[in-house]
């Protein structure tokens, strides 16, 4: 299905990424008569959430190991009808590094977006008079002692373990952390054959109390909450609420994790702990929205309600940059089901038509929903306090939190960007998409749960620096 670039005139549209939200978008766009380019660092459409088994390993019903998997077929099989038809060029293993304004466009109005494609690492480059950008997102990780040992994955690495690979991360799992994930992810793994102890979540479901009508508008979230909650009590999946995974134990690889209590805070009450015998853990505290190719640009953000960043986007999804539209995760953690409705809406903005009243209603219970989500698992402050001081928190470049304290304390540090400079955090291979959040917490800026704020990076990924020799003089 892959096709390659053109030198021609722009594109319409450039759609970033094509996990639910780009290619919703971008299947919706071209039945509007649009000239589409849609490009991806993944070989086949999705996104991190669709994820497809290797063909090697001969899966005879992927559709099992995902939700909503009629959503994405159809649209699917919709991409494949456009490009055979030429109104879409889908570019495959393409990862977009940055966007910048077309020098040559006459009007003004166009983009150029520079890309790394495939193994080779060769240098591609596109122009679009539209850019919609559905980078998705990443997860989010507060480390905790043990956290290094291998057997300790993130709860969405276990999930795709799971749908790409048909692995187990271990035989017997605790799923720890705070979201709605966990639930998923447990319910997976049991299917699968693991033996999940217990699931471990840090907020409390009386979080949700305060959202009741957003939670009355959205019965169809209550029942697959139900559904995932009925699957662990038949397989005897123990759920402690309030309660988070405090340290990992084990020589070559994990072998047990301490469980404690934690308080409103997510201080660990002293006297709870106790330890879980295992083999594997999956841990994750949410998600972190993927905005560098958009606060590159200089596209507005707020604080969402999870605590991490979000853009802040108008009625048509279009950020504070005309011509820069996104959809998806990049406006707030939401889920695959908001993320497709997002990407019609903005596809319908973008061809300069309204949206179906049905879908903007929709988009606006299921964005209630995800607020409410988010404010119930938003981690609190206290969490930091089961760091200690020789604790890694930058794996990369190996930066325990002792030395982040030792920053902020005696040399006067008050940011994640000041903590960077003085010990090296986050600038190791994932550019603080694994620390980031932690690093922000133990300096001071904003919440526990902050993230930082959003760096504007002019590459959002590793790039060649023959890459950067080539560029012409206006963009080097």
């Amino acid at each position: 299905m892959p096709s390659s670039a053109s030198d021609a005139a722009p594109a319409d549209l450039a759609v970033v990424g094509a996990g639910p939200a780009g290619l919703a978008a971008a299947v919706t766009a071209a039945g509007f008569g649009l000239r589409v380019v849609l490009l991806d660092a993944g070989e086949r459409p999705g996104g991190q959430y669709y994820r497809h088994p290797a063909p090697g390993l001969g899966a005879a019903r992927p559709e099992a190991l995902h939700h909503g998997w009629a959503a994405f077929a159809s649209r699917e099989a919709a991409l494949r009808a456009h490009v055979a038809a030429g109104r879409i060029t889908y570019l495959p293993g393409h990862h977009v590094w940055t966007v910048v304004p077309h020098a040559a466009a006459a009007d003004g109005r166009a983009w150029t977006l520079h890309a790394v494609a495939g193994p080779e690492e060769t240098a591609a480059a596109l122009h679009a008079r539209a850019v919609l950008l559905a980078t998705g997102s990443y997860e989010r990780q507060l480390p905790f002692p043990g956290w290094t040992l291998p057997g300790v994955v993130g709860a969405g690495g276990a999930q795709a373990m799971l749908k790409s690979g048909l692995v187990l991360p271990g035989r017997r799992v605790v799923v720890a952390g705070s979201g709605p994930l966990l639930l998923a992810v447990a319910g997976s793994l049991a299917a699968a054959g693991a033996r999940v102890p217990a699931v471990v979540e840090a907020a409390a479901y009386t979080g949700y109390a305060g959202h009741v009508p957003a939670l009355l508008r959205n019965p169809g979230k209550l029942a697959e909450a139900a559904t995932y909650g009925s699957a662990l009590l038949h397989r005897h999946v123990r759920l402690l609420t309030r309660h988070a995974v405090t340290e990992a134990h084990g020589t070559d690889r994990v072998e047990a994790v301490t469980v404690a209590r934690i308080d409103r805070n997510w201080r660990p009450v002293p006297g709870t702990a106790r330890r879980i015998p295992c083999d594997a853990v999956a841990v994750g505290h949410g998600l972190v929205p993927q905005l560098e190719p958009a606060t590159g640009l200089g596209c507005a953000t707020r604080r969402a309600a999870d605590g991490t960043v979000a853009l802040v986007l108008d009625d048509v999804q279009q950020t504070s940059v005309p011509g820069i539209w996104s959809a998806g995760e990049t406006g707030g953690i939401g889920g695959a089901g908001l993320a497709l409705i997002e990407g019609e809406i903005a596809a319908h903005g973008i061809a300069g038509r309204p949206a179906p009243a049905a879908l903007v209603r929709r988009r606006a219970r299921l964005r209630a929903f995800a607020e409410a989500m988010g404010a119930a698992h938003r981690p609190g402050e206290g969490w930091t306090g089961w760091l200690r001081d020789d604790t890694d928190v930058c794996r990369c470049e190996e930066v325990p939190a002792g030395r982040i304290r030792e920053a902020v304390a005696d040399l006067g540090a008050r940011d994640a960007r000041t903590v960077k400079l003085l010990t090296r955090s986050g600038m190791g291979w994932c550019q603080g998409r694994m620390c980031g959040p932690a690093v922000a917490a133990l300096a001071g800026e904003g919440t526990a749960s902050a993230g930082g704020a959003p760096d504007r990076r002019p590459l959002s990924c590793p790039v060649p620096l023959r890459h950067l020799a080539e560029l012409p003089p206006a963009e080097g």
